[in-house]
């Protein structure tokens, strides 16, 4: 096996590794690290979470004293300075590594090349961009939040090869296969929360998990506006994920409101039964798809999945809260002029059309999943 082969086949493991951290280790990346001597792998890792040690120190604890001399894989740069955990850079000269092997290097300007050149000063080899592509893949949420200072949104969608999301009655379930509808699962897995707006909420009652395909949920959003809510809905379970509510700043939703006659006003009565049954609610002055991503990066968060109507998808595209989309095409053909998974955008003429970039395809069952990103500014 040629050094080659054994560099990437190595930088596969290490990415094996990390995605067992999948949607857990916001606002940190996933990182996955293998220390190899002799041809033969002797210790290995992966980040689990915020707060707790890098890869490279899982992966060294393994190793033990076997370490000095031996190689080191990781998918992302050793960092070299002190947050939660001390340096991994510094770890690995300790331990005395004779070479490390990087996929890519880390966006974060506190260290940015920064780790690389403590292997470099101390006489360590280093290599860099083995599985490059793939490693930025990985991160690519994180990459997007610490270049642009934004959370990374995914619009995702199903509809039938004429176009509609749903029949003419508004009855939707189901577009796609059973395999499109477990791939959904997964993409709530790997991102940290997914938004809808009120009126998904009331026509389809949705769940909004990974229907057991994990223990962890995503943080499940809700966009409204009036607060004009079903009681009974599913998302106000919170044993099963955390539920937080937008809403509109205004008479009757800061503090308790009250209307002419004394009554209570219903936003202020939905928000108490909200509250009631532990769910978060949040009123901003302006109730934009912004404003609701500016506050889940203020929380923290890496990565979102819109799954939401055509009306809030419009919106998103159009703020630019929309990086990625992943589109179901399910082969099917009801007719009807409504229920577009994208609203108006305000544009009238085709070649204004968003056109997307890195465009893959895939086959689930008799499903096509296309995916694509919009460049930053081509928003609407």
């Amino acid at each position: 096996m040629t050094t080659v082969s054994l560099d990437a086949q190595m930088m596969q493991r290490c990415l094996t590794l990390a995605r067992r951290a999948l949607g857990q280790t916001a606002p940190n990346p996933m990182v996955g690290a293998v220390l190899v001597k002799d041809g033969q792998i002797i210790g290995e890792g992966f980040h689990p979470g915020a707060g707790q040690p890098h890869a490279e120190v899982f992966a060294l604890r393994e190793a033990g004293a076997a370490a000095r001399g031996a190689t080191a894989y990781v998918s992302l740069e050793p960092c070299n300075h002190y947050g939660r955990t001390p340096p991994c850079a510094k770890a690995l000269v300790e331990a005395g590594v004779a070479k490390v092997v990087v996929g890519m290097v880390d966006p974060n300007p506190l260290v940015a090349g920064g780790g690389l050149q403590t292997l470099r000063d101390a006489g360590i080899e280093v290599v860099v961009g083995v599985e490059e592509a793939a490693c930025q893949r990985l991160n690519e949420a994180f990459v997007h939040r610490i270049v642009h200072q934004q959370l990374f949104g995914i619009l995702k969608y199903a509809m039938t090869l004429d176009g509609k999301t749903a029949a003419v009655s508004g009855h939707s379930n189901w577009i796609t296969q059973p395999e499109s509808r477990a791939r959904v699962h997964q993409m709530r897995l790997e991102c940290d929360a997914v938004i809808v707006g009120g009126n998904t909420v009331r026509s389809d009652d949705p769940l909004l998990t990974t229907h057991g395909l994990a223990a962890r949920n995503p943080l499940r959003v809700v966009m409204s506006r009036t607060l004009e809510l079903p009681e009974t809905a599913r998302l106000w379970d919170v044993g099963k994920a955390a539920t937080v509510v937008f809403t509109e700043a205004g008479d009757g939703v800061v503090g308790v409101g009250v209307i002419g006659d004394g009554r209570q006003s219903h936003q202020t009565q939905m928000i108490q039964l909200l509250r009631s049954r532990g769910v978060e609610v949040v009123a901003l002055a302006d109730l934009t798809p912004a404003a609701v991503m500016k506050n889940l990066y203020d929380r923290g968060l890496l990565s979102v999945l819109w799954e939401c109507g055509g009306t809030l998808a419009a919106a998103a595209i159009a703020d630019g809260s929309i990086h990625k989309v992943q589109a179901f095409i399910a082969p099917k053909i009801i007719g009807g002029s409504s229920f577009s998974p994208v609203g108006n955008l305000g544009l009238t003429r085709m070649d204004q059309a968003l056109q997307l970039q890195q465009v893959s395809w895939q086959a689930l069952g008799t499903d096509l999943l296309l995916e694509g990103y919009l460049r930053l500014g081509q928003e609407a």
